[in-house]
């Protein structure tokens, strides 16, 4: 008992930080149209900005996504909270188009650092028995900082003064709070190597769990991808079509479907890890249907509900591949297949958003977004009917 009360306290806490981190990587959403007014570029560059953030996690998942088993879990961390704070002071420094692909690029090699290490850390730190909270808590730390975000910077932009410098000023004291919480956190990885036997990985993974990923990683691109173009476009969308050009609003719609993942994880305790990735997947295909219906009648409500809608979907989907890979991997590569599973899943965020930026010029927005949307209902489809043959069930 005594172990119990000791071991929830720190995984909460890992998991705030693990927050604080993500919120700093979607801080910029409801910014952009600002951005796009002080330095005039194209809704293509606001994709491409958004997605050299996805380049950025992609690469150090690479490169450096089993640095924590090897040099353990707080030195990466810690190097994850460097560059998050990097970011938000090239944010604060913005003068040009330049410092904001360098903040999301730096942002994004601290969302790669963070994913694995911090999934596993989390889980790690939590009492005997409780891997399945323990794995809500990481999830949600992830889905949940990521909606704080928007909703933060949104509201700071409507609100109160400096709306490109006040949120990031606030993230950089959150991330030295954070900084202080990690180093009275213990290490869980027992033996340890120096940083210089880290090697870059290959997407691989060991036999055991090769069966479980390739179901798990299709949901997980298709959820991630939905959510990529989501919070991309949406704001855009909110003001060119919608003429929402209230910062709070779309911060709080963009935050909803962040929110609403943390609820299909939570969902999956009940339904299970074999329904919960079918099921997820045909939430993501009805929020899919309903962001047609935005797209196509110009409705703010149908804008919505496919956020809350799609983000259930994708709430469901990516905890139960989470929980399946998870529970699939050796103890030693743990973080290293969570790392390749988000490999995937922020591949998901990359390309589809800069093509539907690419579209959006001889299109529109809302026609890049409605064939953005039937490619990604075929996905979904073809993903649902796999897992309908193939259940995924939880390791032990």
């Amino acid at each position: 008992m005594d172990g119990d009360r000791r071991g929830w306290p720190q995984c909460l806490l890992a998991g705030s930080v693990f927050a604080v981190c993500m919120a700093g990587t979607t801080l910029p959403t409801p910014l952009y149209g600002l951005y796009q007014q002080k330095f005039g570029f194209s809704e293509l560059t606001v994709t491409v900005v958004y997605a050299v953030y996805a380049f950025g996690v992609i690469g150090v998942l690479l490169l450096a996504g089993n640095a924590s088993d090897t040099v353990g879990r707080r030195p990466v961390l810690w190097c994850g909270l460097g560059f998050a704070a990097a970011s938000a002071v090239c944010f604060l420094c913005a003068t040009g188009l330049g410092w904001l692909y360098a903040g999301r690029l730096l942002s994004g090699l601290s969302a790669g650092l963070f994913t694995g290490a911090a999934t596993a850390y989390v889980m790690e730190l939590a009492p005997p028995g409780g891997g399945s909270r323990a794995t809500f808590v990481a999830t949600a730390a992830n889905m949940g900082g990521l909606g704080c975000g928007p909703l933060l910077a949104g509201f700071l932009a409507e609100y109160a003064a400096r709306p490109l410098y006040l949120p990031f000023a606030l993230h950089l004291a959150l991330v030295a709070v954070s900084a202080a919480v990690l180093s009275a956190l213990p290490e869980t990885v027992r033996e340890r190597s120096p940083a210089r036997t880290v090697r870059p990985q290959r997407p691989g993974l060991p036999v055991q769990v090769r069966a479980v990923f390739t179901p798990a990683a299709i949901a997980s691109f298709v959820g991630f991808a939905l959510f990529g173009v989501f919070t991309s476009v949406s704001p855009a969308f909110l003001a060119q079509s919608l003429h929402v050009e209230n910062h709070a609003v779309s911060g709080s719609i963009v935050a909803l479907a962040f929110f609403a993942s943390t609820a299909g994880q939570l969902a999956v305790g009940r339904v299970g890890v074999t329904r919960s990735l079918p099921l997820g997947c045909a939430g993501l295909l009805a929020g899919l249907a309903l962001l047609a219906g935005a797209l196509y009648w110009e409705l703010l409500v149908l804008v919505v509900l496919s956020a809350l809608v799609g983000g259930v979907g994708q709430g469901l989907a990516f905890r139960g591949a989470l929980a399946a890979v998870a529970g699939a991997s050796p103890a030693e590569h743990r973080a290293a297949v969570i790392s390749t599973l988000f490999v995937v899943a922020y591949a998901g965020i990359s390309v589809p958003v800069i093509g539907v930026g690419l579209l959006s010029g001889p299109l529109g927005l809302e026609g890049a977004g409605l064939v953005f949307i039937a490619c990604m209902a075929a996905l979904v489809s073809t993903a649902a009917a796999y897992l309908l043959r193939r259940p995924v069930r939880a390791g032990s």
